[in-house]
């Protein structure tokens, strides 16, 4: 099959796809043409289209977010938005993190008071925080994770969970990206792009904010993660634990509550939402003395675990002691 001919943002998406020597081969699939892009993925948004629902994003405003292109995502996806929406980027702007005040989440469900200060100020602060990961597959699921790894995520260049201890042994990046309306200085996107150094393989790059949604009382975290022609959106509600350690969760029953959503940009300016009641994700994260956080991210489907992701998040040499000093 011949290939077909690159645009712009095309040619600089296959040359940085070149120069990633270390990253393993990804699955051959057609090219359908700059609006429908790989067969792959392109099958994958029909079974959104054909089994979700169609939805306004004017009315239901807690499901949009920012869309992929149909070659992929890769580290520069937010640099590339910047530049479409003609915003300012920030990135790793000192004290800049996920969370503007962590103390928005606060509602008739959840104390933001009663969490651990040193979990309040990652999320406050998350570009002063280093990062470690690593993950664990579990059984069955392990030949899963390759095959996702081979058919999409490799090739896309997003979600691409570590499949091995040697995969993050060398670290991990980890960069806070504002995005910034030029006039007024409103801060339009929220973005974290982790990379594995390894491999050069992005782990996540995904747009964060807060949001209210119809079946859930309180303030829920929204992550967005573009996709081709879509994006994976993940909504999850905070709980307090007993010893001061923070959980998200993206766990409900229907459509409109906690959990994950696939969502499609059809032709013709139609969008198309699936709610995946079988995914549900847990990040518990917990706070130290010492200016440290870790954090446990378990993913079920069906109600099996299938992978666990574990992180340790250490402050930066020069902010420790002042974290230190506050925590005390």
């Amino acid at each position: 099959m011949r290939s077909p001919p690159l645009s712009q943002h095309e040619t600089r998406h296959a040359s940085k796809t070149s120069t990633r020597t270390n990253m393993k081969p990804t699955c051959p699939t057609p090219w359908l043409g700059s609006r429908h892009g790989y067969l792959t993925d392109w099958a994958t948004q029909r079974w959104v289209q054909w089994t979700g629902r169609t939805v306004d994003l004017h009315q239901d405003t807690w499901l949009d977010g920012p869309v992929g292109k149909p070659t992929g995502i890769g580290k520069e996806y937010f640099d590339e938005l910047a530049q479409e929406k003609g915003l300012d980027l920030r990135r790793n702007s000192p004290d800049s993190g996920l969370i503007e005040n962590f103390d928005l989440l606060a509602s008739a469900t959840f104390d933001p008071t009663g969490v651990h200060p040193a979990v309040a100020d990652f999320y406050e602060h998350t570009s002063t925080y280093d990062l470690d990961a690593w993950g664990q597959w579990y059984g069955l699921f392990r030949p899963f994770g390759w095959l996702l790894a081979f058919i999409f995520s490799r090739r896309l260049q997003q979600l691409n969970v570590p499949l091995s201890p040697l995969e993050t042994s060398r670290g991990m990046t980890s960069e806070i990206i504002q995005l910034l309306d030029k006039t007024t200085g409103e801060i339009r996107y929220t973005a974290w792009v982790r990379q594995m150094v390894g491999t050069g393989n992005v782990l996540y790059a995904g747009s964060y904010s807060l949001c209210r949604i119809p079946g859930h009382d309180g303030v829920c975290i929204k992550v967005v993660f573009p996709l081709p022609n879509g994006s994976a959106i993940v909504v999850m509600k905070p709980q307090l634990h007993d010893d001061g350690s923070f959980s998200v969760v993206s766990a409900g029953e229907r459509f409109g509550e906690p959990g994950f959503y696939f969502l499609v940009h059809n032709a013709g300016g139609r969008v198309s939402a699936r709610y995946v009641r079988a995914m549900r994700e847990t990040i518990r994260v917990f706070g130290s003395e010492e200016a440290t956080v870790r954090a446990d991210h378990t993913l079920r489907l069906w109600g099996i675990t299938f992978l666990r992701l574990h992180y340790r998040l250490r402050k930066k040499t020069k902010q420790a002691s002042f974290v230190a000093d506050r925590i005390a």
